[in-house]
């Protein structure tokens, strides 16, 4: 069992207002040349300095989708980890660009909960912001996470 499993958070520990800062990683270019070549996505924003200049970025862009997955990924390496079970939706918006060589964390809070139909799990909603070294919101929106209520049965 993993050394973390102490900072499990079931549905009774995901109270509204609950916020977890991430870890940091800074995105490298091989991150966006492997994102490319599992999407199939070669878009020239991605892969050209040149092309990507032309549009008025610094230089070539990561996917959208590759910050999202970034920080999905942080958020299942944080400190204190749902009892997830799946993510149902997301609801995604990117607001900034991300370049080879930034450093990337997240902030997740929790901003609703609600026990399923039968009871024996519950949905939380997660408000998530991924930032930049700057502190400067890249993308942001909410994830629907269905979690495990606690073994025991645990209150609301």
């Amino acid at each position: 069992m993993s050394s973390r499993s102490s900072h499990r958070l079931y549905y009774e520990d995901a109270t509204p207002g609950l916020s977890i800062e991430t870890d940091g990683m800074v995105v490298t270019e091989a991150h966006i040349v492997q994102y490319a070549g599992l999407s199939g996505d070669f878009f020239a924003v991605h892969m050209d300095d040149q092309f990507a200049q032309g549009l008025g970025f610094k230089g070539r862009i990561a996917h959208g989708l590759l910050g999202l997955i970034l920080l999905d990924g942080l958020k299942n390496r944080a400190e204190q980890q749902f009892a997830a079970v799946a993510s149902l939706s997301w609801h995604w918006n990117f607001r900034r660009p991300i370049h080879a060589g930034d450093r990337i964390s997240g902030r997740l809070t929790v901003s609703e909960r609600r026990l399923t139909s039968r009871g024996d799990r519950g949905i939380i909603t997660l408000a998530m912001e991924l930032r930049n070294g700057d502190e400067e919101i890249l993308q942001d929106g909410t994830n629907l996470l269905l979690v495990q209520r606690r073994p025991s049965g645990g209150t609301e």
